[in-house]
């Protein structure tokens, strides 16, 4: 790690204000009758602030080709939804949970389509890693400034399953961030930019 580069302690102490506690997050009501759950990888590099989506596969069932956090349902037993957060990121992207630094939470949101309640947990981790994509699941690991998902932004009119509408996006490339990873996004940009992490 260069010397110009923070340790995922330190960063995470200065997310670390402009985020919920997750005890705080986990208690603010959320519609949705499953639980789910993902992480907000967040890292430095050359000064800026960036972040880890996957591109799932076009093949899935469900949200192929679809951009998203790492993240999915949690699983019996499991004792909190950090874990479950945690576990997924190293399922989908190979990122060992020892190497995320819990920073933080933000509000959960409701999936429209599926009826999951998300709640996404903030972690800083080091920069470069070395991602180990799940084969299965997902074709492509992205790590993207957020000062270029800041300029991809836009209210864009989506049609899907023939309903039309208009909604928060992100463009990345020839892929679009939306729905609820783009809400979770946008609320995580706002904050960072309140508590002047994030310049204007």
């Amino acid at each position: 790690m260069s010397s110009g580069t923070p340790s995922p302690a330190d960063l995470a102490l200065r997310l670390e204000p402009a985020l919920l506690a997750p005890e705080e997050a986990r208690l603010l009501p959320v519609h949705g009758r499953k639980e789910a759950a993902v992480l907000v990888a967040l890292y430095e590099r050359d000064g800026q602030l960036g972040t880890v989506l996957t591109r799932r596969r076009e093949d899935l069932r469900r949200h192929a080709g679809e951009i998203s956090f790492p993240g999915g349902r949690r699983d019996p037993g499991e004792p909190d939804l950090v874990t479950t957060a945690l576990r997924e990121a190293f399922e989908e992207v190979g990122l060992e949970p020892t190497r995320v630094q819990i920073a933080g939470a933000l509000p959960p949101t409701p999936t429209i389509a599926t009826g999951y309640a998300i709640h996404p947990y903030v972690g800083a981790i080091s920069t470069p890693q070395q991602w180990a994509p799940s084969e299965g699941e997902v074709a492509e690991v992205l790590e993207v400034s957020l000062d270029r998902l800041r300029a991809g932004y836009g209210r864009r009119r989506l049609v899907r399953r023939g309903i039309p509408f208009v909604t928060d996006t992100y463009e990345l490339g020839d892929g679009l961030v939306w729905g609820a990873t783009a809400r979770i996004l946008g609320g995580l940009l706002a904050r960072l930019e309140e508590a002047g992490v994030l310049g204007p």
